[in-house]
Formats: C-alpha cells, sequence, structure tokens
C-alpha cells in the first residue's frame, strides 16, 4: 500500500522534495499540498499534476506529514491541526529552531517524529541531508523513512544538537557560493570564453580543488599556497569576516 503524504507548506523546500521524489519515480497514493498563498499552489502543480491542494487540516490527516513552513509560524500552525494528526502517521519537520520537545508540546500523541534539514541538491537527488528521530520512533517505520529521504541523497542521522550547524554548513552553504560563480562565468564571457567553456572551466576546476582541499593528504595552508598569486587575495579578511559576523549571528539566531 502507498502512503500518502501532506506537505504543510509549498514553498521552495516543498518544490525540492518533489522533484526529487519525481526523479526517482517515488509514488505516493495521494499528495496533498496546502499553503496560504493560492498563487505558490498554482505553480506547484503546473510541476507536480499530482498534487492535490486543499486546507492544513487535509494534509495533516495523511500518513506522512511534512511541515514545510518557517519556524515563527511552525507552532501556531501545529496547535491548529494537532487533533487532525494520527496517531500512526510520521511527522517529519523541516525547520531549524523548532526542536523536538517543542514538537511533541503540540503532538504529544504522536511517536514518530522527525527533523530533517534537506539541502537544495536534494532537487538533482544529490542532497546531503542530517536527520534527528525522536527517541521512541519505530525501528520499522525509520527504516521506511530513511529509504525514502535517501532517494533524495546522502541522508545520515544526527544529534538533534548538530542540526541547526548542518543547517548553516549545508542547507545555506551554496548560497554562499552560487552567485560567485554565476559572476565568474560571465567575466569568462568578457575574456574570451564561450559560455559552454566558461562554465565547463568554473564546474571542473571547483570539484578539483575541493578533493584537493580535502583529499590530497596536505594541510589547508599547504592547499592554499601552492597558487602564488591571489589576485584577490587583499580582499580575503574582509570576506572571512562577513562569513564570520553573519554566519555565526545566524546559528545563534535559528539554534533552539
Amino acid at each position: 500500500m502507498k502512503h500518502s503524504i501532506g506537505f504543510i507548506g509549498g514553498g521552495r523546500v516543498t518544490k525540492i522534495l518533489l522533484q526529487g521524489f519525481k526523479n526517482k519515480k517515488v509514488q505516493f497514493g495521494k499528495v496533498i499540498v496546502t499553503d496560504t498563498n493560492p498563487e505558490v499552489l498554482t505553480n506547484l502543480r503546473k510541476q507536480f499534476p499530482e498534487v492535490e491542494s486543499a486546507d492544513a487540516k487535509s494534509a495533516a490527516v495523511q500518513d506522512i506529514v511534512f511541515i514545510a513552513l518557517h519556524p515563527p509560524v511552525v507552532m501556531d500552525v501545529l496547535e491548529a491541526v494537532k487533533t487532525d494528526v494520527k496517531v500512526d502517521a510520521t511527522v517529519i519537520s523541516l525547520a531549524p529552531k523548532i526542536n523536538m520537545p517543542k514538537l511533541s508540546m503540540k503532538l504529544g500523541h504522536v511517536i514518530n517524529i522527525a527533523r530533517f534539514i534537506p539541502n537544495a541538491t536534494s532537487f538533482i537527488n544529490e542532497g546531503f541531508n542530517p536527520v534527528t528521530f525522536a527517541p521512541a520512533f519505530n525501528s520499522t517505520v525509520k527504516k521506511e523513512v530513511l529509504d525514502l529521504l535517501g532517494t533524495l541523497g546522502a541522508t545520515f542521522e544526527v544529534p538533534e544538537e548538530k542540526l541547526e550547524s548542518y543547517a548553516i554548513l549545508s542547507a545555506m552553504l551554496p548560497t554562499y557560493f552560487w552567485f560567485q560563480w554565476r559572476e565568474l562565468s560571465e567575466i569568462g564571457i568578457k575574456i574570451g570564453l564561450t559560455e559552454e567553456e566558461s562554465k565547463k572551466s568554473i564546474n571542473d576546476t571547483i570539484i578539483a580543488s575541493l578533493d584537493l582541499m580535502y583529499k590530497s593528504g596536505l594541510s589547508a595552508s599547504e592547499v592554499i599556497d601552492l597558487i602564488p598569486v591571489k589576485p584577490i587575495g587583499e580582499h580575503e579578511p574582509q570576506i572571512s569576516d562577513i562569513y564570520n559576523s553573519k554566519l555565526i549571528a545566524l546559528f545563534e539566531k535559528i539554534k533552539p
């Protein structure tokens, strides 16, 4: 029997997960998505015709319920739907900050509660996705959930207190670089490469550079020393400052 799933929240993370499941041809008995913005649901259904739009209570009664909301609204929404969630349901929260004790405050009758921090790369099934399960989570159901989430990419169980750290260093990490790669690609075109040549140069070199940094056996300082000319080296302290001030402050904001 195929499980039904409900998404409370139909934004970007829901689109990422649905696309990842679609790529792997994962089938569900029913897919219910609710969102306060009708336009979000309309656009989602264009990409995923199988999605049924409904209210939050309808999403909450499914076999697997994903809480795909921003942290400030999670508790209020759970209060509104807590009596609709089935005792034997699996509830998976995708939000940082709202920890297991807080979820259990609203869903005390539900044993199978998990927290999952997905990465945007799950869109192409190459996610790096930590998950935490409630202590009493049923072991058989846990295997099923890990198999399901594993279709999205690398899925691994971690202590709950590490989830927000992974949110900073995995879930949000691509945003620290994507705009730079786009800019470099445009510079490549300006200095004589085709768009395809520029993209391939950046893609292949970044992948190899990561392997050099983390798989060569050299220290970070030794790797950095391999290239003597550093065109933006004078700005490195400023960039490091931005990383430290912005990311640590954000971590403090999102941790429970």
